[in-house]
């Protein structure tokens, strides 16, 4: 693989400030947030339990720093449903049959999950238990 040109105008549109390319990236963006949405029960589930939450925890919350602790949990439990939905599909990619390593990625996968959610629960106790 060659190395990235210094000059601009070789770069075809990854300079550093390209409105097609963040156009493009959106749309790439939302078509992740749909297919999850869609494919993913996990996804919906988490997603309609922390639209319900996040305001939970903006009212709960006595300042900023309280309602960003309660908030940024939520995000992270999507963001690693994101992630974890990704190494499932690329899993299924590759072959459906029993492998132990395809196994092993996807059950590392569900683990952090259950460690993001974990982070809600010790996150959501400590704050408004003090």
């Amino acid at each position: 693989m060659s190395e990235p040109s210094a000059d601009p105008s070789n770069n075809q549109g990854k300079g550093f400030f390209n409105p097609s390319r963040i156009v493009r990236a959106a749309r790439y963006t939302a078509h992740g947030f749909q297919h999850a949405l869609v494919h993913d029960t996990s996804f919906r589930q988490e997603f309609v339990a922390i639209l319900i939450l996040a305001p939970t925890g903006v009212w709960l919350g006595d300042n900023g720093v309280e309602r960003a602790l309660l908030i940024l949990p939520l995000l992270l439990v999507l963001l690693v449903e994101l992630l974890n939905g990704a190494v499932e599909t690329v899993v299924d990619r590759i072959g459906t049959e029993r492998n132990e390593l395809s196994g092993r990625a996807k059950d590392l996968a569900s683990a952090a999950v259950f460690v993001a959610l974990l982070s809600v629960l010790v996150v959501w106790g400590l704050v408004l238990l003090g």
